[in-house]
């Protein structure tokens, strides 16, 4: 019997989980692969308060070991299921089943695909959705990035470093990011941008070989030679398997304010994969404690008094 489970080691589920050891209560994270989340991939973290520069890889190693050493409990296993049964909540992984008098739901998102055919066929030849995992193996040929914000700049800029060129092809004319990397990008000799378009197809078999681009103005499509291709278009939640419990809005995420209570009792949801305007580590992180703060005040309130009273 946990007071808290926590489906998701990202920020939010770290900062959660903090939160949850310090104030007595007995906490469990599940992840299903490794901790951190897509901080992970991130080179360089400079805009997180109190933190003149660090490394993603850094920032989440130091979360979890900061977790872990409050007495937080770890295991890797995947959340399938969430059973609402009042007072406690079964908790479904594809190893074990954990009951729980609350459940912080902090999943955080995924990359989103661009769905071109052979896309997943590809992954790990060619094509990626992560530089700093993968940008070495493209040291000194032509790669290209898409999307237009702060991850696809921060992949171009990595990359720049070790490939011959880089392309990064946007759909818009304009780009997203911040303007200390916009402007930084505008300043590389092999960065060339490829404005108003989108990859229609990948060329290669077995590898990556070339990528199709289409204009959106004029219609036209032409053949840009690379060996790989990174993939920034955002990213999308995971949270369909929660669906009979939380309320998803029609783009998956789960229904919450910035209490971060879902429409169940007694379950909440952090980080990316709630309802909110702003993604970013101090929101995650944020959230975690917000969502932590007010299971335990859920479990001191509501469900002591309960059996206070019995």
């Amino acid at each position: 019997m946990y007071d808290i489970v926590i489906v998701g080691a990202g920020t939010a589920g770290m900062s959660a989980a903090i939160y949850g050891v310090r104030s007595g209560k007995k906490v469990l994270l599940l992840e299903e692969k490794n901790y951190g989340g897509q901080i992970v991939n991130t080179p360089e973290v400079e805009n997180y308060p109190g933190i003149i520069k660090t490394s993603g890889f850094e920032f989440a190693t130091n979360l979890f070991n900061q977790a872990k050493s409050l007495g937080a409990e770890i295991k890797y296993e995947k959340a399938l299921k969430i059973e609402d049964n009042g007072t406690l909540k079964t908790i479904v992984t594809n190893k074990n089943t954990y009951e729980a008098k609350t459940v912080i739901i902090a999943t955080g998102a995924k990359n989103r695909q661009l769905r071109l055919e052979n896309e997943k066929k590809l992954i790990g030849s060619g094509v990626s959705y992560c530089a700093t995992c993968d940008g070495m193996f493209f040291r000194g040929r032509d790669v290209a990035v898409v999307g237009g914000g702060n991850t696809a700049l921060e992949d171009a800029m990595f990359l720049s470093n070790y490939c011959n060129k880089v392309y990064i092809i946007h759909r818009r004319d304009k780009l997203r990011g911040e303007e200390k990397i916009a402007k930084a990008i505008s300043e590389k000799d092999n960065i060339e941008m490829v404005w108003n378009s989108n990859v229609v197809k990948l060329i290669g078999d077995d590898k990556v070989e070339g990528i199709t681009v289409k204009n959106s103005v004029d219609g036209s499509e032409k053949d840009i030679q690379v060996s790989g291709l990174f993939i920034a278009v955002g990213q999308e939640p995971d949270n369909y398997d929660f669906e009979e419990v939380v309320e998803l809005d029609d783009k998956g995420y789960v229904v919450a304010g910035e209490d971060c209570k879902t429409e169940s009792r007694g379950i909440f949801t952090a980080g990316d994969c709630r309802t909110k305007n702003v993604r970013q580590l101090t929101t995650a992180a944020s959230d975690g404690a917000v969502a932590a703060i007010g299971a335990c005040e859920y479990i001191d309130s509501e469900l002591d008094t309960k059996n206070t009273k019995k």
